[in-house]
């Protein structure tokens, strides 16, 4: 066994020459970038996780929270995210945007082909007692 540490192999270094702290730091524009980084405002609600003191500074918002699903993003993101609570909701809220979407999707016509059976129905009732 050699006399000499392996440098960076101990987890107990000084906190500035670990190379995961700090976690999260100002963003800073590359060498050579032409504009400066502007935060992006939005007009629709965005989630972030708890421990995060900023958004970043590009997010998306082209798919606002909605309904049910929305709710339970909502609900998910008031969750530490080393909870499985929170991931766990995320996938149950991805699951519900899907039916929300179908449901959505299939009211267009769904709606008069319920209407059409009830009305065959009630008026197969009345011919069968006749």
């Amino acid at each position: 066994m050699p006399d000499r540490p392996i440098p960076g192999a101990a987890a107990d270094l000084e906190p500035g020459d670990r190379p995961g702290v700090p976690m999260e730091t100002q963003a800073q524009p590359l060498a050579g970038a032409r504009a400066p980084i502007t935060p992006q405002h939005a007009d629709v609600p965005v989630f972030k996780h708890a421990g995060r003191k900023h958004m970043p500074p590009v997010y998306g918002t082209a798919q606002p929270p909605k309904g049910l699903s929305g709710l339970l993003r909502k609900t998910a993101y008031s969750y530490p995210d080393h909870l499985p609570r929170h991931w766990m909701m995320l996938l149950l809220a991805d699951r519900v945007d899907v039916w929300e979407h179908r449901l959505r999707r299939s009211l267009p016509w769904g709606l008069p082909a319920a209407a059409a059976l009830l009305v065959a129905g009630v008026s197969w009732r009345r011919l069968s007692r006749a």
